[in-house]
């Protein structure tokens, strides 16, 4: 692993870090927010961060304003990129929305994608390990939350292995990608033309299918979001939701868009909530 750098942060210690990724079979980046408790060596509870599209490991620690939350409630964080980098894709700098930046945090399996875009695998199981074996932080203690694709991303990863993550969140998700064209781009390229196993990496059709959380589900949406109807449909994952038992609390916000003000506006809200799940 090699330090990038590292700084005092609210009486902890943030850090941005890079290390050879076995998954990816690429250099990865990633950050970690460490609370003033564990500069001692105390294990404490994390939470991994997933940021949007175009975002990398900087993103959330640098807009959402969350430091300062989980130095008070006494947790972690770990921030990972978007997609690998430099995986010489054809066609994979071509548009914000595939490719660099946009990894929608799965395993391809079509195509040349297949080689490097396994971030499925990445956060589901190398970073958590390679983090959880570098810095003071409790495995049986982990959340997850996301904005935008990294909600779409936390979902997906919480559904499918509830034992791995103990909290879930997320900031205007795209909680039904395999019916809009975000997901519909990103999926075909990745997965392939057989709708069918999109469904996998669906936090909609994993709730239809059986898959469920055990802890309440916390997702804000801005109601002026200008994605909301085209890419999100957050409606979607609600009625599965209901139909399928899932507790879930979605708090829908008149005025607010899509961006890093609006979870400027709710972050401390969320930080609490995976706080009060993870310290029970």
């Amino acid at each position: 692993m090699e330090t990038i750098s590292e700084t005092a942060c609210c009486r902890g210690r943030v850090g941005f870090y890079r290390h050879a990724s076995e998954v990816l079979r690429l250099d990865a980046k990633f950050a970690v927010f460490l609370p003033e408790a564990a500069l001692g060596g105390r294990r404490v509870p994390v939470i991994h961060v997933l940021a949007g599209l175009t975002g990398t490991e900087k993103t959330f620690f640098t807009k959402a304003n969350a430091l300062r939350y989980a130095a008070k409630h006494g947790v972690a964080l770990v921030a990972t990129d978007t997609s690998p980098r430099g995986a010489g894709v054809e066609g994979e700098d071509g548009s914000y929305d595939l490719g660099t930046g946009a990894g929608f945090y799965l395993d391809a399996t079509h195509s040349s994608w297949s080689a490097h875009y396994r971030m499925g695998s990445y956060v589901a199981s190398e970073l958590p390990a390679f983090t959880e074996a570098a810095f003071p932080l409790d495995g049986t203690r982990r959340g997850i939350m996301g904005h935008s694709m990294g909600g779409h991303g936390a979902l997906v990863h919480a559904l499918r292995n509830p034992s791995s993550w103990r909290s879930v969140s997320a900031f205007a998700p795209i909680a039904h990608p395999v019916v809009v064209p975000w997901g519909e781009k990103s999926f075909a390229a990745y997965l392939g033309p057989d709708r069918e196993s999109w469904k996998s990496w669906d936090a909609t059709e994993l709730l239809r299918s059986g898959h469920s959380h055990p802890a309440t589900i916390l997702v804000d949406q801005g109601l002026d979001d200008e994605f909301l109807e085209r890419e999100l449909r957050p409606q979607d994952f609600e009625t599965a939701a209901a139909e399928a038992g899932q507790p879930l609390r979605l708090r829908r916000h008149a005025g607010y868009a899509h961006g890093y003000w609006f979870i400027q506006s709710f972050v401390e809200d969320h930080l609490a909530h995976h706080a009060a799940i993870l310290k029970a």
